[in-house]
């Protein structure tokens, strides 16, 4: 058994089992991929994959638990490799942050310049995405810290905190008849044309699943992946829109008016994801912390170095 089988064995759950993308992700070649998991299914006496001829399709009881075990492993010797260097360099090097861009714009801003007060040597990087995205930097090590949706808290090979709830509000022209609706319901909502945000991001589910449960099918004439673009066809007059309520702006001021829908729309939760069992600097903690006050730098440490408790079921 080697370092190579095991990234082997993770990357084939990571990217659904194509062994192509494997290859490229490891740079070798498919043949070696194949040949790796064949010997380490010989050494260990057990089959890891479900197979369809010699195409994979998901992996056998063993071979999940074998997944939980690599993880541990190679996370370990990332941690060694890492040890040095963290003990070396706590208050200097590069934060990298992958968030979605309403966050990036309208929420992250006051707690990274608390971040820079603190840290004057740490540079940020901020790269924005979907999360899904966002979950695949934090697991292919591509980010630090990951801030998104519910996404993140679903990842068992994550540790997400939450941050902050919020809700979507109404974004409408200052002198359109829905300001004038009381009570504002979904279908009067559902008579205009929609803008809101595209498919996977800022709690596009949550839109959908309110109009569904009327049996509304709204017109979304355009979807979008940030706030600001949203707005701007909101101004033209294409439709109104539904966006985050922490997107205000004081250019919204004059020419469009904001109607509150928390009546009408499920709350979303903004959490903080980092890989678990990474030890982190200093600084990725505090980061953490600063974000939510309620959680301390030891129970954030002991969150994610914590293990996994994993159930096996073993058959005789």
């Amino acid at each position: 058994m080697n370092f190579q089988q095991l990234k082997i064995i993770r990357e084939a759950a990571r990217r659904d089992y194509n062994l192509t993308e494997v290859a490229n992700m490891l740079y070798t070649s498919q043949s070696g991929v194949s040949r790796h998991i064949r010997e380490l299914e010989e050494e260990l006496g057990i089959e890891i994959f479900i197979r369809r001829g010699k195409r994979l399709l998901g992996m056998t009881e063993p071979g999940k638990a074998l997944l939980v075990i690599a993880e541990r492993i190679l996370n370990e010797a990332s941690n060694v490799r890492r040890l040095a260097d963290l003990f070396t360099n706590d208050t200097s090097g590069v934060l990298t942050v992958a968030t979605t861009h309403t966050q990036a714009r309208y929420s992250l801003p006051p707690v990274i310049k608390s971040f820079r007060a603190l840290f004057p040597e740490v540079r940020l990087e901020l790269i924005q995405g979907t999360p899904q995205e966002i979950e695949s930097l934090l697991n292919n090590g591509g980010a630090d810290i990951g801030i998104a949706s519910e996404r993140l808290s679903n990842d068992p090979a994550l540790v997400a905190f939450p941050w902050f709830r919020w809700h979507h509000s109404l974004l409408i022209p200052n002198d359109h008849p829905l300001a004038n609706a009381s009570p504002l319901t979904l279908e009067e909502i559902s008579r205009w044309p929609l803008i809101t945000y595209r498919q996977g991001i800022t709690g596009r589910s949550r839109i959908d699943e309110a109009f569904g449960r009327k049996g509304l099918i709204p017109d979304v004439v355009l979807s979008a992946q940030d706030s600001d673009v949203i707005k701007t066809y909101v101004e033209l007059g294409l439709g109104v829109g539904i966006v985050a309520e922490q997107s205000g702006s004081e250019q919204e001021v004059g020419t469009l008016v904001r109607l509150d829908t928390r009546h009408l729309f499920d709350a979303n939760t903004v959490w903080l994801g980092l890989k678990r069992g990474q030890l982190q600097r200093n600084y990725v903690w505090r980061f953490i912390e600063l974000c939510n006050a309620g959680l301390s730098v030891e129970d954030i440490k002991r969150q994610v170095m914590e293990a996994e408790e994993i159930a096996i079921d073993y058959q005789i």
